[in-house]
């Protein structure tokens, strides 16, 4: 079950679908206000992103599940493991941070919710989907479903990002998890090393060549991870079946 980060959609995990659809159930959703899901009165918030999630797999009578989040959308995934890890096996976070805590980052999300504020959402979608995209189609694909979005969803989801913080509460999470992070995505390796050392089972994996948009730069390498973690934890709980 894949979740995306603001602005973008499940557009994003397009060659994760493609490639580990042929061996194993794949779940893609887009977020409250997001792509092809309806905007929301009510503030968007982590919580509730996770109660959606929940929803979902009741209603796909699906009791667990191996979860993947890129960037924020990882953030997701351990609001999730805190909350309902028994609907878990493990999750693999890309590009993760269980807080916002250096100031660049801190600006540069919340230029992005000043963007949303002002309903910029075309030219925020077009900056965020093309540093995203690896190829025009896929580009031009992710742009129109990005665009799509709501503007008070998307500067929810980003306001919600900046303010939260669940690193004291990591060693907490007892699922196991695979961290990945492009090696050249300097500014975010301070946050693989936090939560490598408050995550109990957590392992960490440096992509070669990559910044940060690890799942359409880097899919092959990716998706390679991904089946060898869900083996991985497959040969450690025999009970596991996919689908």
């Amino acid at each position: 079950m894949f979740v995306h980060p603001p602005v973008l959609s499940s557009v994003t995990f397009t060659h994760q679908v493609d490639e580990l659809s042929k061996t194993m159930q794949t779940i893609i959703f887009d977020i409250r206000g997001h792509g092809k899901s309806g905007s929301f009165w009510k503030t968007l918030t982590y919580s509730l992103i996770v109660e959606d999630m929940i929803q979902l797999l009741n209603e796909l009578q699906i009791d667990k599940v191996f979860l993947c989040g890129y960037s924020t959308g990882a953030s997701i995934v351990l609001e999730f493991l805190l909350t309902h890890p028994e609907r878990a096996f493990g999750s693999v976070l890309v590009g993760a941070l269980s807080e916002v805590r250096d100031s660049s980052l801190k600006r540069k999300i919340s230029l992005a919710a000043m963007c949303a504020k002002i309903s910029a959402v075309k030219p925020l979608a077009f900056y965020v989907t093309w540093s995203n995209s690896d190829n025009p189609k896929l580009f031009w694909k992710a742009f129109k479903e990005a665009g799509k979005g709501n503007a008070k969803n998307i500067e929810e989801y980003y306001r919600s990002s900046l303010k939260y913080n669940c690193t004291a509460r990591l060693p907490e999470i007892k699922n196991p998890v695979l961290l990945v992070y492009g090696a050249k995505d300097h500014g975010f390796h301070p946050y693989a090393r936090l939560a490598l050392k408050n995550l109990p089972h957590s392992q960490l994996v440096f992509v070669p060549d990559v910044k940060h948009q690890i799942p359409t730069k880097a899919a092959n390498e990716l998706n390679l991870l991904i089946k060898n973690f869900v083996v991985q934890t497959m040969e450690r709980s025999p009970g596991i079946q996919l689908g």
